[in-house]
C-alpha cells in the first residue's frame, strides 16, 4: 500500500522519475478520451486566448491549439516536470504556445485577459475551491468561458477510494461544483454526466455584465 500511495501521489504534484513517468502516462488514454468528452462542451466556439490550468504533460493544450487554429494556449502547472514535459510536447505550436510554472490560487484576479479557461481533472487538489474559482473569474474577460472536466463524480466508489489514498485529494459532485462557480460570479451554461462513466463535466461563463463587481 506504500508503494501505490506514493505512486498515486504524483497525481497531485509529480515530481522526480515517477514523476515524469506520471506525466507522460497523462497524455494519452483514458486522460485524453475524458478530456475530449469535456471539450465536447465548447461546441462550435471560438476563442483567441486561453489557458489549461493544471496543464499535466501538455496533451490537452496541444489538443486546444489544434482545435483553434487562432488561439494562443497558456499552460500553467504547479510541477516543474509537468512544466518540462508540456513545453517538448507542444514545441512544434511555436510561440502560440505558452506554458509556465504557477499556482491557481495565485492568479492574477484582476487580469481579464482569456476567452477560455479550462481545468482537466485538476480541481480535485486546488486549496480552496470557492477562492481559486474566483480567481478563474477574475483572469477571463467578460464572456469568458470556464470548463472544468472531472473523472469523478464525487459519489464514485473509485473516486472516493482515491480521495483517501491521494494527500490533499476533494472529489465534488456536479452540484458542489456548480455551486463553488456561482458563488464566485459564474453562470452555469451546461453540465453533462458520461452515460456510462463517472466522468463529468460543468461549463461556467463570467456574465457579460458583471453582477455587483
Amino acid at each position: 500500500m506504500a508503494i501505490l500511495k506514493k505512486i498515486l501521489n504524483q497525481t497531485r504534484k509529480p515530481q522526480g522519475f515517477l514523476g515524469k513517468v506520471m506525466v507522460k502516462g497523462m497524455n494519452g488514454g483514458a486522460p485524453a478520451m475524458l478530456a475530449n468528452f469535456g471539450l465536447s462542451l465548447l461546441g462550435g466556439d471560438d476563442f483567441g486566448r486561453i489557458v489549461d490550468l493544471g496543464c499535466g504533460g501538455g496533451r490537452n493544450a496541444g489538443e486546444l491549439l489544434r482545435r483553434y487554429p487562432a488561439a494562443r494556449v497558456t499552460g500553467v502547472d504547479y510541477s516543474a516536470v509537468s512544466v518540462a514535459t508540456a513545453k517538448k510536447h507542444n514545441r512544434k505550436f511555436g510561440d502560440r504556445c505558452e506554458i509556465r510554472q504557477g499556482d491557481v490560487s495565485r492568479l492574477d484576479p484582476t487580469a481579464g485577459e482569456y476567452d477560455l479557461a479550462t481545468a482537466f481533472e485538476t480541481v480535485y487538489f486546488w486549496p480552496g475551491l470557492e477562492t481559486c474559482f474566483a480567481n478563474v473569474y477574475g483572469i477571463l474577460r467578460q464572456g469568458g468561458l470556464f470548463l472544468v472536466t472531472n473523472e469523478s463524480d464525487g459519489l464514485d466508489e473509485t473516486g472516493k477510494k482515491y480521495e483517501k489514498i491521494i494527500d490533499g485529494m476533494k472529489v465534488y459532485t456536479t452540484d458542489e461544483i456548480c455551486a463553488a462557480l456561482e458563488k464566485a460570479g459564474f453562470e452555469i451554461v451546461k453540465t453533462i454526466h458520461h452515460e456510462k462513466k463517472p466522468w463529468i463535466a460543468v461549463l461556467a461563463k463570467k456574465p457579460i455584465a458583471e453582477r455587483g463587481r
